[in-house]
Formats: C-alpha cells, structure tokens, sequence
C-alpha cells in the first residue's frame, strides 16, 4: 500500500489533509510533526494515521520508505506572522523546504507545498499567480514570513527552468489565502476571527473588529479571500489524482468579503442577532496591513478543477454548527 508523507500534519491544515486522506483512500498516511506539550495531538486523534516522526527523522525515513512513497504533501512551516526570529523561519520555511524538493526531484516523488498569500504584500500588484521571473521579482512581501515563502517560490521556480528529469514527477505550490475551519484551536491569536469571536457570538455578545484606517474602507469593511479548510483540501486531494497538473496556484475562493460579513455570518450562525463594536488598531501593524485579498482562481480553474468553493455564509455555518458549536470540535 502506497504511504503519503504530510509535514506539519499535526497543524491546522495539515491535519485535516492528513485525517481526511487517512479515513477516506488506500494511503497510509505518515504524519511529519513536533507536539510538546501543546494539545495539537487532538488534530489527530479521531484518525487511522499510519505512522508520527519527528522532524528530525524524516530524510532517515524518507531513504528507508522511498520505494513505498507516492507523494511528500509539504504543510510545515512557521505561520506566525509576528515571529521575529527570522533565522529560524528561513531554516524551517526555507531551507527544509529547499532539502525536501531536492531529495523529491532525486527520488521523482510527487510534491505538494505550502506557500501563501502572503507572498504578495500589500497587494498593490494585484493577486494573479503568474509563475515567472519578472512577476515573482515584483512581489514585496510584508513580513518575515511572507518573504520566506516568496523565496522558496522563486527557488522552484528556478528549479523547474530545466531539465524535467531534475524535478520531482510531480510539483504544486499553492498559496493559500485566509484559511479557517477545525483544528486551528492551537494557533491562539493567530487562529480565524471566526474561532476568536465564536464564543462571543454564541451569548449574544458584542464582537470586537479593528477600525479602518483609510477612507476608502469603512470600519470593518476591510476584505479578505476566506476559503474553507475543506475547499483546500479538495484542492489537493484532486491534485493527487491528477497527476499531470504542475505550477503555482492561489488558493481562495476567488472572491473577497469584508471582516463585518464574516462576523454577521457567525452570529447567523448561533442565531443571533449580530452585534459588532470596533477597537483601534495595533500602531505597530497599522502601515502593514492589507486592507484587501482577493485570489485570482484562472489559472487553477484552466488547469482542470470544477469544484465549486463554500461561500463564507455555508463555511462559517459548517465549521459552527458542525465544529466550535460541539464539545468535542475536532475534525
């Protein structure tokens, strides 16, 4: 039987890969991942995993397992936005990333990465995944981790300017956009507005949105492509069964909502009537903010997917009523 390595398949995203490829093919599923004392465990524990490593271990395995190895599905990374080691978010974000291709290309493994939205900063030059040199040089990304992600980005794309022998047999980088859905209870401030103002909502209270800070976006009407953790996952579960699709794609919904949409959403969700007060934002994030995203999705859609994707309304319902709203919200 045919093993899939997910990194990071502990985390938010990787753990829903990995449980939902678990229960539902033939794989078995090895899952790459640190859990300390955290409760990320859980992401996992209603799932048939085949196999937990350490980071540490992985290129051992990946050498002992390689003729039983279909596909690496490469999730793990540092997502904080507001790491400051920035050493640390280029060893994990970009050099492991960087020995993982490496080995997939030498052994013509099938690779699927992480990248991100956040690739392309503030957003002034639009959010089409055009896969060149000349588009890729124009993004300025506005943190350490964003930059970390463009730069991997820009290396396989470097890779993939040659010999196709030298690349791994299949290769899709996906930037991810405004990711929300079950599992994500580990991130803390760094998990959706959705999940932080949940409880709020469930007893009626007002919620708390940052005010606008430019004339043209009222307070609260800042917007973001929010694409359900389970759309992603479809993505890539297509990915796997098409094996002739290569390239770097975005990964939204193709459509931007506002942060006062997403907050009404989750109080239709409890059923109550929304309630929504606006706070100052943070000076320090206030000249870094991105008061708009919005995944261009031709190019994914060109390359054969036809799923449709949840509108917020349908996501927020499932991952409330389905997820935040049960005493054991875990996927």
């Amino acid at each position: 039987m045919k093993r899939i390595l997910v990194t990071g398949g502990a985390g938010f995203i990787g753990s829903n890969i990995a449980g939902t490829l678990a229960d539902n093919t033939d794989y078995r599923v090895v899952v790459v991942d640190e859990f300390g004392s955290s409760d990320k465990w859980r992401n996992l524990s209603k799932h048939k995993i085949y196999e937990i490593i350490s980071p540490g271990e992985v290129f051992y395995w990946l050498e002992s397992n390689k003729n039983e190895l279909d596909a690496i599905i490469h999730m793990g990374a540092i997502s904080s936005t507001t790491e400051t080691n920035v050493d640390l978010i280029l060893e994990t974000n970009f050099t492991l990333s960087r020995s993982l291709w490496n080995w997939a290309a030498q052994n013509k493994k099938r690779f699927i990465y992480a990248s991100s939205a956040a690739t392309y900063g503030d957003g002034q030059g639009g959010f089409a995944d055009e896969n060149t040199h000349e588009a890729l040089a124009k993004l300025r990304p506005l943190n350490a981790y964003g930059w970390s992600k463009h730069l991997f980005d820009q290396f396989v794309l470097t890779a993939t300017s040659g010999a196709a022998d030298k690349m791994p047999s299949q290769w899709v980088g996906l930037k991810f956009f405004n990711v929300y859905g079950p599992n994500e209870y580990h991130k803390n401030a760094q998990s959706s507005v959705i999940e932080q103002i949940y409880p709020h909502a469930k007893y009626g209270r007002p919620v708390k949105l940052f005010k606008s800070y430019r004339d043209d976006y009222k307070d609260g009407g800042q917007l973001r492509d929010f694409v359900y953790v389970k759309d992603c996952v479809r993505v890539i579960i297509w990915l796997l069964g098409t094996p002739t699709v290569n390239g770097l794609f975005n990964l939204g919904t193709g459509k931007a909502r506002s942060f006062a949409d997403l907050a009404n959403a989750t109080f239709a969700a409890v059923g109550k009537p929304p309630s929504i007060t606006y706070i100052d934002m943070p000076e320090e994030i206030r000249d870094k903010y991105q008061y708009f995203t919005e995944a261009n999705m031709d190019r994914l859609r060109a390359a054969g997917y036809k799923e449709p994707f949840h509108s917020l309304e349908d996501g927020v319902k499932d991952y409330v009523v389905h997820y935040l709203n049960k005493d054991d919200q875990y996927f």
